[in-house]
């Protein structure tokens, strides 16, 4: 493949037509990139399923070596790779690409991918900042290969059963989606520490910091797992969790972008790395028959639902799950779960909340929305049969924008009004410096 700028204009890209096209072969040919922890499950997953896997890639070559060990017994013939661009060129079988590098590579390496025809599946959040996400999206949009975001609740029978409670009207009009998490175990409210450290052995460090600019390396401080906190690879607990905890309510309630984004109840904030507490609240305008509505994110245990909220949890369980979302209706609350895999429901007149399947009014709500057997399997089937995910680069690039667009205004420590389609925030002309980034593109 040749070298391109990175994420050049996508909207003269022809077409693209997948590398493979599948007849009575049944078996994907799979490639894995960032080989930490997170990509493991996925590994397991494609075996399980007697999909081939066919590469590892990683820039370190500790993180690939660990990768071959533990699933020596099913892929012992597994090719490596520490640069992704060879893998691309030299696996001219390759059906597929698993993504789950650090944010900061996200768009560069899926773009590639499908730019060669590839269907891709990538952890989320999709992108490191809004502008990647939109141009993502319309790349998966204009192409024929088959996505899927990697927030693996999508495929919980239980967010699917909250999508259509909340659309039947049970709760009547949604005002509130409250969600909470504590304090990472990350670098956060923190600046970069001086001096630098060896590399582990092998590993190309200005190839891991790729597209983001270079810094001396510092053990135990980036790689592996704690790039997240710092906002050249990440964006924190928001850009974490923003596609797990904002996927339901956002489908339920067909929210697009919001109107209005504010931060309060901050702290540690300024650094190069996320706030060690903040709450970002999303406003949406009122629209068609749905009410205005706030997503409101409680991160860093500074601040939390209100008590209204807090007691009828209580109430139920005896405590406060450590993370947790609820979502408020003018006629009860239905306790979502962080990743979207609960579905409790108490209505006002209800003394305790109640499981959704035995919770009498909600047993009426009739099934509109298929179930699947699994979220990374829902996308290889629909490799197979031509079908399409829950969760494609379009719905997940929705997302990441949302999520990112409070990282903005956290990162200028003020209140937005945000106009989503333009990606900008309204008299604040600094925030386009946030929003769009420029790149490295030696590694590209």
């Amino acid at each position: 493949m040749k070298r391109r700028t990175f994420l050049a204009s996508v909207i003269a890209v022809p077409v693209i037509v997948p590398r493979i096209v599948l007849g009575a072969n049944k078996k994907l040919n799979i490639a894995f990139i960032g080989m930490g922890g997170q990509i493991q499950g996925h590994v397991n997953t494609a075996l399980q399923l007697g999909h081939n896997v066919v590469a590892f890639c990683d820039v370190d070559p500790n993180q690939i070596a660990k990768s071959q060990a533990r699933h020596k017994a099913q892929a012992s013939e597994v090719k490596a790779y520490s640069d992704y661009r060879q893998l691309l060129e030299k696996e001219k079988t390759l059906d597929a690409v698993v993504v789950a590098t650090p944010d900061h590579w996200h768009a560069a390496i899926c773009t590639a991918a499908m730019k060669a025809g590839l269907h891709v599946y990538c952890e989320k959040p999709l992108t490191r900042t809004i502008a990647e996400a939109r141009a993502m999206a319309e790349l998966a949009r204009q192409s024929k290969v088959v996505t899927q975001t990697g927030n693996q609740g999508s495929a919980s029978s239980n967010l699917r059963r909250s999508v259509e409670l909340i659309q039947s009207g049970l709760l009547g009009n949604i005002s509130n989606v409250h969600v909470w998490h504590p304090t990472h175990s990350w670098p956060c409210g923190v600046p970069r520490p001086a001096g630098s450290d060896p590399t582990p052995a092998g590993m190309n460090w200005d190839f891991w910091c790729g597209p983001a600019p270079l810094r001396p390396y510092k053990a135990d401080t980036y790689h592996p797992e704690k790039w997240r906190g710092w906002y050249d690879f990440g964006n924190g607990s928001i850009g974490d969790f923003c596609c797990h905890s904002f996927n339901m309510p956002v489908r339920a309630l067909n929210l697009g972008y919001p109107s209005r984004v504010e931060i309060s109840n901050v702290k540690g904030a300024g650094m190069e790395s996320y706030a060690q507490a903040v709450t970002h609240t999303f406003h949406f305008a009122a629209e068609g028959n749905r009410a205005s509505v706030s997503l409101i994110y409680y991160t860093g245990g500074e601040d939390m639902p209100p008590k209204r909220i807090t007691d009828q949890l209580i109430s139920t369980f005896g405590g406060i799950d450590r993370v947790g979302a609820i979502v408020e209706g003018e006629k009860g609350l239905l306790s979502a779960g962080l990743w979207n895999d609960q579905c409790y429901v108490k209505l006002n007149d209800d003394k305790k909340f109640i499981g959704h399947e035995k919770h009498p009014e909600a047993v009426k709500v009739p099934q509109s929305l298929p179930r699947v057997a699994g979220h990374f399997q829902e996308w290889a089937d629909a490799i197979l049969e031509n079908g399409k995910t829950y969760s494609p680069f379009e719905f997940g690039g929705r997302l990441t924008e949302i999520g990112l667009a409070g990282t903005v205004a956290l990162r200028l420590q003020r209140n937005l009004e945000w106009d989503g389609q333009a990606m900008k925030a309204k008299g604040v002309p600094e925030a386009d410096a946030l929003v769009r980034q420029p790149s490295r593109t030696q590694w590209l």
